[in-house]
């Protein structure tokens, strides 16, 4: 499979892990679905790390680890507490707004600056956000132009996904710069064990009852770990072929089998509108990408 194929297939894995884990763990904490993602994919991604070679490890390495596990953890808490306790439809849209934050951090950190293209992409996926909370516009005296965004701040989930997309924001950025220490290959189901590990750490040691946690809906757990581990795979695979900026954007269509999920597992309403949606926040993902952001 080219690239394209893989990331189409990450994001429909990811897809799939949110629509697994909103039908059968909603009553689970946010923590514990955490373990189960992180640490069940981690699990299942072991004998691939142990399988291959090790490169040499240097400290800067272990130093962009250091500040990438306590981002990738917390983003993923918010990630599931939004997922959790808001419709898929109006959560998972907004991690097409990852790149609008990378156009900041790519600044900071790397010192790209946006382009025409980047600008309209932004303003895509700013109009996509509108569009998904349109009814919040309409009142009886006409339309209220700036009541969809305040709909975004008052729905949890949709707020909680925002700042996710903000953390992820950093974590594209420096998990980029800690890629260039090792290879693809070994950087994904490396980094999923260590997240995993580290993941076990923070929640389970601290609570007997995620250990429990883990021991009800096997089956839904190594359903939900299988597709973490084919998402992380084919995402670094992926990446190893083509610009970050270009895979990142394809890989945003899990927003819209995201949607399908929801309308078809949970019968979310309108389902035209939010595709409709989706697909402008991601032609504007992709506008983004072509400013060679991050």
């Amino acid at each position: 499979m080219n690239w394209l194929h893989l990331t189409l297939l990450s994001a429909f894995a990811l897809a799939t892990a949110d629509a697994l884990s909103k039908r059968y763990l909603s009553h689970y904490r946010a923590g514990d679905l955490v373990l189960v993602r992180f640490g069940i994919g981690g699990a299942l991604l072991l004998p691939l790390l142990l399988w291959q070679p090790w490169p040499a490890l240097t400290p800067a390495f272990w130093g962009w680890m250091v500040l990438l596990m306590p981002l990738e953890i917390t983003a993923m808490w918010l990630y599931m507490r939004a997922i959790r306790e808001s419709p898929l439809s109006l959560t998972l849209p907004y991690l097409a707004f990852t790149p609008v934050f990378n156009i900041l951090t790519g600044y900071i950190f790397l010192g790209e600056q946006v382009s025409q293209a980047g600008t309209l992409g932004i303003l895509l996926v700013v109009c996509g956000a509108w569009l998904l909370n349109l009814e919040a516009a309409r009142n009886g005296t006409g339309l209220d132009m700036l009541a969809p965004f305040r709909a975004i701040v008052r729905e949890r989930g949709s707020r909680l996904m925002l700042i996710t997309s903000a953390i992820y924001s950093l974590t594209s950025v420096l998990s980029k710069v800690a890629l260039l220490h090792v290879t693809p290959a070994f950087f994904g189901p490396f980094y999923f064990v260590i997240v995993g590990l580290t993941t076990a750490l923070v929640f389970a040691s601290r609570d007997v009852s995620s250990w429990k946690a883990l021991g009800r809906h096997p089956w839904a757990h190594l359903a939900i770990g299988a597709c973490m581990a084919v998402m992380v795979v084919t995402h670094f695979y992926a990446i190893a072929h083509v610009e970050v900026a270009y895979m990142i954007a394809v890989k945003r269509t899990s927003l819209l089998f995201g949607m399908l999920y929801g309308a078809w597992l949970f019968h979310e309403q309108g389902l035209g509108r939010n595709l409709a949606a989706g697909l402008l926040m991601i032609a504007g993902v992709f506008l983004i990408a072509s400013n060679g952001g991050p």
